[in-house]
């Protein structure tokens, strides 16, 4: 199976699973040039993509999703809290209601649904599986309940979110308000939060871990790293940053073959790449 990231942040956000011919996107929240410009330079085709999986209406995960779908006539898995609440004008004949915790067959993808806690009108986020190997994309979590529990327990490659330092938030400009609303229970996950989640409930079987929707305003990558680096030892440890899309990751039931890109100077609006890695991770 492939993966990756096209965009991760509270800046927009678009994850790429495949096998074989078949790929899926899960959501669509940036704008549909930088949906192509990223694929392109990934060598995707976006007539690969045979549906799209959309976990909640707000504009980070729907921005580029009406143009992109109608371009390709790609079906959109959604929720119908998620629809209403997108006020997103959509062909009906793309459209295909699930349930937040529906299992979907995609060629040989089968998409599982699992309900969360975010201040969204029906909120899901998804597993994608080739009957082998599970790949779980996490974010947009207000809390770690017991189905994102079970899902990073089967995964083999998770998608976690790890969206702001505690520390930061107190300290920083955002109002009271919304520093409430993002540590609510409904919001987001902070690094400290993700780490004992992924302490708990990590199995054996996972193999790697990405961190993503990291706030562009409360988090660094090197907060993250920092936090994480230690417990990961023994798997491959990724971040997605804002700005770009990650590498593109293979991985098979026998032997996963990366590139990892390593971030070590981070300012404002981008990081210098000094250095990559080849790495082979052996079941």
């Amino acid at each position: 199976m492939r993966y990756c990231a096209l965009a991760s942040g509270s800046n927009g956000n678009c994850y790429y699973v495949a096998k074989d011919d078949t790929a899926v996107l899960v959501d669509a929240g940036i704008n549909n040039k930088h949906i192509h410009l990223r694929m392109d330079s990934l060598g995707i085709l976006p007539t690969q993509i045979k549906a799209l999986f959309i976990t909640h209406e707000h504009t980070d995960h729907i921005q580029g999703l009406s143009v992109f779908a109608k371009r390709y006539q790609i079906p959109i898995y959604i929720t119908a809290g998620t629809l209403a609440g997108s006020k997103l004008n959509l062909p009906a004949h793309l459209i295909r209601i699930i349930l937040p915790q529906e299992v979907v067959q995609i060629g040989p993808l089968t998409i599982y649904g699992i309900p969360k806690y975010h201040d969204a009108k029906e909120p899901c986020s998804f597993m994608i599986s080739d009957g082998s190997i599970n790949i779980a994309v996490l974010t947009d979590l207000g809390r770690v309940c017991d189905n994102v529990k079970t899902a990073i327990q089967h995964a083999d490659v998770l998608f976690l979110e790890s969206n702001y330092d505690e520390e930061m938030l107190d300290k920083g400009r955002y109002s009271y308000y919304l520093k409430n609303r993002i540590r609510s229970g409904w919001g987001h996950i902070s690094n400290a939060v993700a780490l004992q989640a992924l302490l708990e409930n990590r199995t054996s079987r996972l193999r790697h871990l990405i961190l993503g929707h990291l706030s562009g305003e409360n988090n660094t990558i090197q907060l993250v790293e920092e936090t994480f680096a230690p417990h990961c030892t023994d798997i491959l440890l990724s971040i997605a940053n804002r700005y770009e899309h990650t590498t593109m990751f293979e991985v098979g039931t026998a032997v996963m073959h990366v590139e990892r890109m390593l971030v070590v100077e981070e300012t404002q609006d981008s990081q210098v790449l000094i250095a990559s890695e080849k790495i082979e991770i052996r079941s």
